[in-house]
């Protein structure tokens, strides 16, 4: 090395910031050579702690040229509550985690990957029939990984509503309306509010974003 060369460095930030940027649903492909996706049906609301703690043991266990990645896809969304924004994340596929691994050559799951995970706490089974796991179609594969991309950008603000709150519609047939909230369909992102038209009392159904709660 001359005087003027310098040392190649890789920065500790650089390093960390390729990390965070790794989105193992999109920067590997689908499907990777000799490899497979299982589907395990687990412990309502196990999913995050069975795959962190299958993680763990793979890597405790030098088992990473078996067991690839392990997914669960969830949804984050923003919500507007008593003035103050939140986070929540719900998950996609309740009671499941999707596990990628390589079969032996007779197609069976190998033995030592088979008891780890079915020694894990929350697991319960693969899913399958008569008793054989059954792999994901190319086509199950892509949705599921499609949903367990990371999002972009924050996701749009949701604003939650309360049964009798009061509101005002800024979309749609009866912008400018006042009126009451009579049922909130969280899994429709709909809410039901009661309109005075004609001096009669009306139900309108309306998306969570043609809303907003009223100032007084």
């Amino acid at each position: 090395m001359t005087a003027n060369e310098k040392p190649m460095r890789t920065s500790t930030a650089s390093a960390e910031n390729r990390t965070e940027h790794f989105d193992p649903a999109v920067d590997l492909p689908a499907f990777r050579e000799g490899m497979l996706w299982y589907v395990l049906r687990v412990a309502s609301n196990k999913e995050k702690y069975v795959r962190d703690t299958l993680l763990r043991k793979v890597q405790i266990e030098g088992l990473e040229n078996r067991v690839g990645r392990i997914m669960v896809p969830t949804e984050k969304t923003r919500i507007m509550k008593a003035g103050k924004v939140r986070f929540t994340e719900t998950n996609l596929y309740p009671g499941y985690v999707f596990v990628e691994m390589r079969l032996e050559d007779d197609g069976r799951i190998p033995q030592d990957v088979f008891f780890l995970i079915k020694e894990t706490s929350g697991v319960g089974d693969f899913v399958g029939t008569a008793g054989h796991p059954t792999p994901l179609s190319a086509d199950e594969v892509e949705k599921m990984l499609f949903d367990s991309r990371r999002p972009e950008a924050l996701p749009d603000l949701k604003m939650e509503f309360e049964v009798g709150e009061h509101v005002t519609i800024q979309d749609g047939a009866f912008v400018g309306c006042e009126g009451t909230v009579d049922e909130v369909m969280p899994d429709r992102d709909l809410v039901r509010v009661l309109v005075t038209i004609f001096g009669r009392q009306a139900p309108v159904e309306l998306k969570y974003w043609q809303v907003v709660k009223a100032n007084h």
